[in-house]
């Protein structure tokens, strides 16, 4: 799955220097993200967004969840005491309103449809802000892309499906759509 053949969905993950920059730099300025921060990623894989934001601004309190304990041995050590092994549509060990910022990048679409309302209303329960990217379809095309290459999507919606679902779930964070042309 992490470290096989990049022909096959998710293969050759691995850290390249600078790649998650703009990310991390997009993210801290859009949501005035400072050393008093704290920042959760779901899904966080390895880690290396919250390694990049980390290397922005070390002081900031940051912390993930993962399913895979594979991705989570794998993590920098700076950060790797920071991520839980825990499952994004499972109640989170964590306060409401912990968090200034909740992100999920391209983890949401993984879930069944039924898991996906306890995911969202758990990242709006533990945040203060929110942001997700999931991965979507506008055509039979890029339906047929998505199902070639995320192994591991177990969601197929168009973009005006996941915004009623976002709508009917009370998530109330920033969201974005990612697609396979």
């Amino acid at each position: 799955y992490w470290d096989g053949d990049r022909r096959y969905g998710y293969g050759g993950y691995k850290y390249i220097e600078g790649y998650w920059k703009g990310v991390a730099t997009k993210l801290i300025e859009t949501y005035n993200i400072n050393e008093k921060s704290k920042i959760l990623d779901v899904g966080c894989g390895k880690g290396f967004l919250l390694y990049e934001i980390k290397k922005i601004i070390p002081e900031i309190k940051l912390s993930g969840i993962d399913i895979s304990q594979h991705a989570i041995d794998s993590a920098f050590p700076e950060i790797k005491k920071d991520i839980l092994k825990q499952k994004a549509q499972e109640q989170y060990p964590f306060q409401d309103k912990e968090f200034d910022l909740v992100i999920s990048l391209t983890t949401l679409h993984n879930l069944k449809n039924f898991e996906l309302d306890s995911a969202l209303k758990e990242i709006s329960r533990v945040g203060k802000n929110g942001y997700v990217l999931v991965e979507s379809y506008r055509s039979e095309e890029e339906l047929f892309n998505l199902q070639c290459w995320a192994l591991t999507c177990e969601t197929f919606f168009e973009p005006q499906e996941w915004i009623y679902f976002f709508e009917n779930n009370n998530y109330f964070g920033d969201y974005e759509f990612i697609y396979f042309e």
